[in-house]
């Protein structure tokens, strides 16, 4: 009851109409820069920290917030209408999201990510609220270990999304991870396979990657079939909700969706791919034809998409409550509490209630915010697949290089994106999975850090794992997942096989 009536408080703040513009302001410059493949949230964030010198502590904080998980929805738009993440969690939405837009069914796609967004993150908002504090003590029980375990298990996953073959399934997961161990490793300071090219000292951004294995390579093979004769008309919009018989699944999906994201959002070190991936997983064992996935599955929305927006509540506890940042736009806001003098940690709620209630409280008016601009404008931004081809191409190649170049304003940058479309175009042709190359190369740098951080603790014996209960834990449901995965991989092509051969 004392936490309600702080929160009661915090909307007195929250609700007055300068923090109400700032949320606004927030929420919308979060979307946009969402829809914009090149920015992502943390580029966002970023950006607009220096205009808020002059702002109140608790304004600045909800305007910064707003564009954090405002940016998180913003992302679903261009990943459900041209196959194009705008940051790295709206990977997984491509799988099902683009195949609903194909099938004329984009509104609805847009509208039940809309939905999920709104329930995720107002359940992750109430977590906060009620148990944060709690959880997030507990989740300083994970070590190197612990999040290496997560780590394994998250790819573990990967097997579901591994396509028709597990072979070409698992050749494009190892070139995902070894684009991943390019440039500096972070533990010995060694260079490593650069070929003396100072760009590649730091990596590859993962926006390069992405635009051109997904954005790039769908617009060769559209263009392909558009010179073929094979692309016909755009898409047509059907409608904004779910059908009938559709409802039960996307709703169970969302609520599985909010609690996940909210949980692996406790955990300082992870990341909002992680959740959405292991939603997305879920969601297709748990489903009672898997088959649907990738070819249109609104609980393949539903389920990474809420998780998502429930991630980003879940990542501000270990924040407000013990001053630890899990993950880079969540640091970014750490800043910005320590540039307006207050760092957070276990006694800013008590030093300065009204900004901290006033953000949480916030929090709740920017969802309802980002469900009134996008239910019902979801249909406008689902018209956006009405365009002719030959107009939207020159559109998706200008966002596509402008993006790329904003990054690091490098021509360097252009040049990889383009070979990675190139490159991505040819895996299509020859029927190798994308996603795993992009999930593998997110996790994989966590996963070598982690996994070295770990041998050192351990002296060098791989079997340490199993001797820390949590990380020996979810190392073998890892495993366990991974044998169940390829028993129902073979027992599938033995039941192919043999009807083939009835």
């Amino acid at each position: 009851m004392e936490s309600l009536g702080y929160l009661l408080h915090g909307f007195e703040t929250a609700l007055t109409w300068q923090n109400l513009l700032y949320c606004l302001v927030g929420v919308t410059f979060g979307m946009f820069i969402g829809v914009l493949p090149g920015l992502g949230p943390t580029a966002g964030t970023a950006l607009l920290l220096p205009l808020t010198f002059a702002l109140e502590p608790v304004s600045a904080i909800i305007m910064l917030a707003g564009i954090y998980y405002g940016s998180m929805y913003g992302g679903t738009i261009t990943s459900i209408l041209i196959n194009t993440p705008g940051e790295a969690a709206s990977l997984i939405t491509c799988l099902d999201g683009h195949p609903l837009a194909k099938q004329g069914r984009a509104g609805a796609a847009l509208g039940i990510a809309g939905i999920g967004s709104f329930l995720g993150g107002t359940v992750s908002v109430v977590g906060l609220v009620v148990i944060g504090p709690y959880l997030a003590k507990q989740a300083l029980n994970f070590g190197p270990p612990e999040f290496f375990a997560l780590v394994v298990l998250g790819l573990s996953l990967l097997l579901g999304l591994m396509g028709k073959s597990l072979l070409k399934g698992a050749i494009a997961a190892l070139f995902g991870l070894s684009l991943a161990f390019i440039g500096q490793d972070s533990n010995s300071g060694i260079i490593r396979f650069t070929f003396g090219q100072t760009e590649l000292m730091k990596g590859i951004d993962f926006i390069t990657i992405a635009m051109g294995m997904f954005g790039l390579s769908e617009l060769l093979i559209n263009a392909e079939q558009s010179l073929k004769g094979k692309a016909g008309p755009p898409p047509k919009v059907t409608g904004l909700l779910p059908k009938k018989d559709e409802w039960g699944p996307s709703m169970k999906a969302i609520g599985r969706g909010s609690i996940l994201g909210f949980l692996i959002g406790l955990i300082p070190g992870t990341n909002s791919v992680i959740p959405t991936l292991l939603s997305y997983s879920m969601e297709k064992k748990l489903s009672k034809d898997p088959s649907r996935f990738g070819k249109g599955a609104l609980e393949g929305v539903a389920g990474p998409e809420t998780a998502n927006n429930s991630y980003s509540g879940g990542a501000l506890i270990p924040l407000l409550t013990l001053g630890i940042p899990s993950s880079p736009t969540v640091a970014v806001l750490l800043g910005a509490f320590i540039m307006h003098g207050a760092a957070p940690g276990p006694t800013l709620f008590q030093r300065n209630p009204d900004l901290v209630w006033g953000i949480i409280a916030s929090m709740f008016i920017g969802n309802a915010i980002l469900l009134i601009m996008n239910l019902p404008m979801a249909n406008l931004w689902a018209k956006i697949t009405m365009v002719p081809f030959k107009l939207l191409y020159p559109i998706i190649i200008i966002i596509t290089i402008v993006g790329t170049y904003s990054l690091n304003n490098s021509m360097f940058d252009v040049g990889a994106m383009l070979v990675f479309g190139i490159l991505g175009y040819l895996f299509k042709k020859a029927e190798f999975p994308l996603t795993p190359i992009i999930l593998t190369y997110v996790l994989g740098v966590l996963l070598e850090k982690t996994l070295l951080q770990s041998l050192t603790m351990f002296k060098g014996d791989i079997f340490g794992f199993f001797t820390r209960p949590l990380s020996g834990t979810i190392l073998s449901i890892a495993i366990l997942a991974m044998l169940l995965s390829i028993i129902t991989s073979v027992r599938s092509r033995r039941l192919i096989t043999e009807d083939v051969e009835m």
